[in-house]
């Protein structure tokens, strides 16, 4: 399961954090609003913690936007304020839960499982021959051969298989994985090799192609 913290305070969102991938979370953060929105709207998650005042966009605006763009991902709204009104005001934009703060973290951890398990999903595998990707389990197979993979390179190959049989420029694999800030270009080039090397290397076909002076394909040998 993937998680998305969205929240200014470092300390509580590394607290957070930090409990929930002692419970088999796996989390992405972003410690404001433009972030957080951003990262919402172009990634997959399995549920999102978005507190409500943040710098930037505010976290109200942040849910609204996302059921207006029809991203139905569970949101668990945190803020100090408790009144009925502020409640309300959650769920009229969109939210699925809320927990005032100060919270237990077993509580929060309780509260996804619930909403995580409650939330069917469309698009829980992506296949591309014997290659499946279960974005729910957090898995990828190939040839029924578990494959790990770090967050960078399951990145890669999401968008990839998402957009196959189209090419994906490498400024669009960057935006992907590095949405704010893009580093050196040596370090898209390691997560791309090592991504070949569990991919492709141990299978007798390959799948991941490059497009000289374009970008990266994701296809079987046979499709044009």
């Amino acid at each position: 399961m993937v998680v998305l913290v969205v929240e200014d305070n470092r300390t509580l969102a590394a607290n957070i954090i930090e409990f929930l991938e002692a419970h088999e979370f796996e989390c992405d953060f972003a410690d404001n609003g433009n972030l957080g929105l951003k990262l919402a709207l172009n990634q997959k998650f399995n549920a999102i913690i978005l507190d409500v005042m943040l710098p930037g966009v505010d976290g109200m605006t942040i849910c609204e936007e996302l059921r207006t763009a029809g991203i139905n991902t569970p949101v668990i709204m945190l803020t100090a304020r408790d009144t009925l009104e502020d409640k309300l005001q959650g769920f009229r934009v969109g939210t699925d839960d809320y927990l005032v703060k100060p919270f237990d973290l077993p509580e929060l951890v309780a509260r996804l499982q619930v909403l995580t398990k409650r939330t069917k999903r469309s698009d829980v595998k992506l296949k591309l021959g014997d290659l499946v990707m279960d974005t729910d389990l957090r898995e990828v197979t190939r040839a029924d051969q578990k494959i790990e993979l770090n967050n960078a390179c399951w990145k890669i190959l999401e968008a990839l298989l998402i957009a196959s049989p189209k090419v994906l420029t490498r400024h669009e694999i960057e935006q992907t994985i590095w949405p704010e800030q893009i580093p050196d270009s040596d370090v898209l080039k390691s997560h791309i090799y090592k991504l070949r090397q569990l991919i492709d290397k141990p299978f007798d076909r390959q799948l991941i192609h490059t497009i000289r002076g374009v970008g990266l394909v994701l296809k079987n040998a046979e499709q044009n």
